[in-house]
């Protein structure tokens, strides 16, 4: 199968410099191609002076991660696509493994490696870890991080898992899928597009699984910064255009419910004197309401090609679970809330 690792770039140079030498030792014979967003700094002369054999995409404008790598993609023929961020550091063998598991399994259609953390290579990444999930509430987590807190690596998530979603960060996904459901929503610009477009692989029968047999490191923040008050905004607007697009049942009760739960944490930023962020949470819901119609038509979109309903939702609420249980690990959750023929979980009495 032809494989194709895209890089997208947004002045980036700094982290091209670092970590792209790594991807080029590291992948083989497999096309290397950056796929620029236009870009501000030195990054696409740098690439030419210093890359002259890598293929070199420029996009016209800066469309964020969903965008960008939709135009990008376009261009770009191969069965398999691997998504990798510019702040990634990979390792030895770190894309045949996994190609190779997908070629064996026709019904994976996306997956990801093991994400640790580049500055503390013996922890998991925030992005993506060991293989993310949702609750009942659609909060998202990993094998690995739970909210702020990431976990020491010692093996114990080593085995293949079914998983909810890929991280963008480093997804494999096939390139006939990617195109088929027609990409990442332009609309979320950047965060979570990779969890939504997970969700709408699922519901038409096919599978996502994280492989942790192979291994990259992430630096995180590479484009903006985990603190960022913008980051706020996107998480929670993207959230909501997710859980509008592709919750099933009544979505009434579930979005209000959502709303609620916003609010508290915009009441807990004030408190915390971190005005800005409360601002981003009212702002994505101004948004939310702006956007209600188009999402609608979305919806309604999504709900008459659905064949299939998502069998990897973790039916608990990972906030009581975190904050009030004080469960603070992925193997301290109650696993038999996972519905029970997902396979590549250990079931606990949790």
């Amino acid at each position: 199968m032809k494989v194709a690792v895209v890089i997208l770039n947004y002045n980036g140079r700094e982290h091209l410099e670092t970590f792209l030498p790594s991807v080029i030792q590291h992948s083989g014979q497999h096309d290397i191609i950056v796929a620029d967003n236009a870009s501000t700094d030195d990054s696409v002369n740098f690439l030419q002076k210093n890359y002259p054999n890598i293929t070199l995409i420029e996009n016209n404008s800066n469309g964020g991660f969903a965008k960008g790598y939709n135009e990008a993609l376009k261009q770009v023929s191969a069965d398999i696509y691997v998504l990798l961020n510019s702040d990634v550091e990979v390792t030895e063998n770190w894309i045949d493994p996994v190609v190779q598991k997908m070629m064996a399994h026709p019904k994976v259609v996306a997956c990801q490696p093991k994400i640790l953390a580049y500055k503390r290579k013996d922890h998991f990444e925030h992005a993506g870890a060991c293989g993310g999930y949702i609750d009942k509430n659609y909060f998202p987590f990993c094998r690995g991080r739970m909210f702020h807190v990431a976990e020491k690596d010692v093996g114990q998530y080593d085995n293949d898992a079914q998983i909810f979603w890929a991280t963008g960060a480093c997804m494999f996904i096939r390139s006939e899928t990617f195109h088929e459901h027609g990409g990442f929503d332009a609309d979320f610009f950047a965060h979570m597009e990779e969890i939504d477009l997970c969700w709408r692989i699922q519901n038409k029968g096919d599978e996502i699984w994280c492989f942790p047999e192979s291994k990259v490191y992430h630096l995180g923040g590479g484009t903006l910064n985990y603190m960022s008050p913008k980051k706020t905004y996107l998480n929670f607007r993207n959230n909501l255009y997710m859980i509008h697009k592709n919750h099933e049942g009544i979505l009434f009760f579930k979005m209000f419910y959502r709303l609620f739960l916003d609010g508290q944490a915009g009441v807990k930023f004030t408190l915390g004197g971190q005005f800005s962020h409360c601002w981003a949470v009212l702002k994505a819901h101004v948004h939310y309401y702006r956007d209600f119609f188009t999402l609608v038509r979305k919806r309604k979109a999504l709900k008459a090609k659905k064949t299939h309903s998502a069998q990897t939702i973790f039916k608990g609420n990972i906030l009581w679970s975190f904050f009030f249980k004080k469960r603070r690990t992925f193997n301290e959750l109650d696993l038999n809330k996972f519905n029970s023929r997902l396979p590549g979980l250990k079931k606990t009495d949790g």
